[in-house]
């Protein structure tokens, strides 16, 4: 594959944004790519791809080739592919031979699974035999995984739709609504998308709404709704019939929601910004279904969001066990009596799964609750996101 000067600029200035400014990878991939309506679709696919592995390899790529130039970085990235440095001045020094025998040398799990290794203690501490095989999981490139709106189509209808447009799919068992790409393609792009024919959605994600068992009439709130993904599939679930309250602390996300329900004919999702624990006690016992997806530590989704680990630290994980915890003390007061909850994360870390849940059933807000079920969604067993769901009632 021959390398263009223009686009691998591209990647070294999203790089820079990433690393230097601290900005989040999809935000600044989809900056980068606007900035040029010339790169066509190979272009396009390269440099997304090209800036999230780079950051995904980031602690390898270092070992190698020790430097904060970030055309060294994209060098070594390129030569442990197996491919050929063009003799450019910014690649100078870059030996392939070298760095790919060096790779063969190294045995550290931190270094060659490219995370920090406070972050694979605990990881190995909290999932013992499981962490190896889910580390190597998420460190693979995502899928894409759709969810068909069943308020406008059918998932074999949406299927063959997207076959007439040259995008293939197969149809996985276990989870209704999705459907699997077989090629990475840009569906945005689509008038399927402009449609609101699908979401783009991972098979983990999709099972949460659906926990809820949320029935056509019901009034449910989706407490921590954020750009309103599962607040979406519960009104598809619910055949548009009852009341969603889609709510969180950052109104702006809610705006999102907004457009995004337009766009699927959702009718009965309303937005409610979170401004104080008074929006919480105005409705007391108001819900018959209640979702908490909690903020978390996003290790669940490292597959799609590599910069997370580079982002996190063990400071900002117990920060993020407190909001949880501050989270379930408070809101499940808006569930009725016989109501079902359900608790949710995108982490794999017990600490913010299983323990907080046990630790909610054991205080003075979770003796009025039982557990029902909770499922733990590894990414190595499932090929998809790390999930966590717990479903919960309130006694009545």
């Amino acid at each position: 594959m021959k390398l263009f000067p223009n686009t691998v600029n591209a990647v070294v200035k999203a790089l820079q944004e990433i690393f230097d400014t601290n900005h989040y990878a999809d935000k600044v991939i989809e900056k980068v790519l606007r900035s040029n309506p010339k790169w066509g679709a190979r272009d396009r696919a390269f440099i997304a791809e090209s800036v999230y592995e780079i950051v995904r390899w980031k602690r390898l790529i270092q070992s190698l080739s020790p430097s904060n130039d970030y055309y060294q970085w994209f060098g070594t990235y390129w030569v442990l592919q197996d491919r050929t440095l063009p003799d450019w001045k910014e690649f100078k020094g870059i030996n392939g031979p070298k760095i790919r025998q060096h790779r063969e040398k190294i045995t550290e799990r931190a270094v060659l699974q490219s995370i920090p290794d406070w972050l694979d203690k605990m990881g190995e501490t909290q999932l013992g035999e499981n962490w190896e095989a889910e580390l190597e999981s998420l460190n693979q490139q995502a899928k894409v995984v759709l969810r068909a709106n069943t308020l406008k189509t059918t998932r074999p209808d949406l299927k063959l739709k997207l076959e007439e447009l040259g995008i293939n799919a197969y149809l996985p068992k276990e989870y209704p609504d999705a459907l699997v790409l077989l090629q990475r393609k840009n569906v945005f792009r689509t008038p399927l998308f402009k449609d609101g024919l699908f979401e783009v959605q991972d098979a983990s994600s999709q099972l949460v709404a659906a926990a809820l068992e949320a029935e056509p009439g019901m009034r449910v709130i989706d407490a921590c709704a954020g750009a309103g993904g599962k607040a979406l599939h519960l009104a598809a679930l619910m055949q548009n019939k009852g009341r969603i309250l889609a709510m969180d602390t950052e109104s702006w996300k809610l705006q999102n929601a907004k457009l995004r329900a337009r766009r699927a004919g959702i009718s009965i999702m309303e937005t409610k910004p979170i401004e104080s624990n008074k929006t919480i006690k105005r409705l007391h016992e108001s819900a018959d279904r209640l979702l908490l997806d909690v903020p978390c530590s996003g290790l669940g989704v490292l597959k799609r969001n590599p910069d997370t680990k580079w982002k996190l630290s063990e400071a900002s994980i117990e920060k993020v066990r407190g909001l949880q915890k501050e989270i379930l003390s408070q809101y499940p007061s808006m569930l009725k009596p016989g109501g079902i909850m359900v608790y949710a994360t995108c982490s794999i870390l017990p600490s913010e799964n299983q323990h907080q849940v046990e630790a909610f059933l054991e205080g003075p807000v979770g003796q009025g609750f039982e557990l029902l079920e909770e499922t733990c969604v590894l990414s190595h067993e499932s090929g998809f996101d790390g999930f966590y769901i717990a479903r919960l009632k309130k006694k009545g």
